[in-house]
């Protein structure tokens, strides 16, 4: 059986790790409310780009030109672009795991394609990397503070990689931000270009250049614009998972204080009843 002092001392160890989980729970809130605000900021633009490649796309129904366009070509898909975004870091409870989970899966359903992985963020990486799957690029640290340009990049090279039809199809699989409780994974392809099905009514634009131009300067930014916003989505859900991660182990250790508290009573209450027991004893001895 423990000593008094072992105990008191793993009560006063458990208390100083839920500091630093109540903390860690507030930095995170604090966090989440940032990210959470760019994440919903991005969904209108996005949401209007779609509007307007549908309009667009609407509007030249059955030129050979826009269907020759190269981010719109459909092909067999026997080469597989995979772009895996996890966080840099863990304390997330499942956040990582279910990610990679499907990943793994995703790779599983489509074996005999050649696949490729680009990894953003270190979680990723790290678990290709035990498994000996070689990467075709990996982006550390890019996560916690995304900004265009670094989605700008990957794009650019996403779209080379189909233009010179070295890959068919671009995945992405990303925790998208739904709720603080529950994040949504979403695997989603973002090349081929596939139009938003046009919703609402359709507005009859008077273009300047032709389609196939407004179309080709379109295409790419709504290829960089589907990237950043997996990189927002990714961050505002990995968040909300840390955030919920350390208020239940916040809640957890309050159950493990309130445990070893009432063993250390009951060992203390034994200790002076077997004292006084001794006592009494030498006392009637006498």
């Amino acid at each position: 059986m423990p000593s008094l002092i072992d105990i008191r001392r793993r009560i006063r160890s458990v208390k100083n790790m839920q500091q630093i989980t109540k903390a860690m729970k507030m930095v995170s809130a604090a966090k989440l409310r940032r990210a959470q605000e760019r994440a919903i900021a991005s969904r209108p633009y996005a949401k209007m780009m779609g509007r307007v490649l549908a309009n667009i796309a609407a509007a030249s129904a059955g030129s050979d030109e826009v269907a020759e366009l190269p981010l719109l070509q459909v092909r067999d898909e026997k080469r597989i672009q995979l772009i895996v975004v996890s966080s840099d870091t863990g304390l997330a409870g499942a956040f990582n795991a279910n990610l990679l989970r499907a990943s793994q899966r995703f790779l599983d359903d489509r074996r005999p394609a050649e696949l490729r992985i680009e990894t953003i963020g270190r979680k990723a990486r790290d678990y290709f990397r035990r498994r000996n799957i070689s990467l075709t690029g990996e982006h550390i640290g890019i996560v916690e503070k995304p900004n265009i340009e670094q989605a700008r990049e990957i794009a650019d090279k996403m779209i080379d990689l189909y233009s010179k039809a070295e890959v068919d199809a671009v995945y992405v699989i990303v925790n998208e931000f739904k709720s603080v409780m529950a994040p949504s994974l979403v695997t989603r392809k973002i090349l081929p270009v596939e139009i938003p099905e046009e919703g609402g009514e359709h507005i009859d634009y008077i273009y300047e250049q032709s389609p196939r131009e407004l179309l080709s300067a379109l295409l790419p930014r709504y290829v960089e614009m589907s990237i950043y916003r997996a990189l927002l989505e990714s961050l505002s859900a990995y968040h909300a998972a840390r955030m919920t991660a350390m208020d239940a182990a916040s809640s957890n250790a309050g159950d493990v204080i309130s445990t070893l508290t009432l063993h250390l009573n009951r060992v203390r209450q034994a200790s002076i009843t077997r004292e006084i027991i001794e006592i009494v004893s030498g006392a009637a001895a006498l």
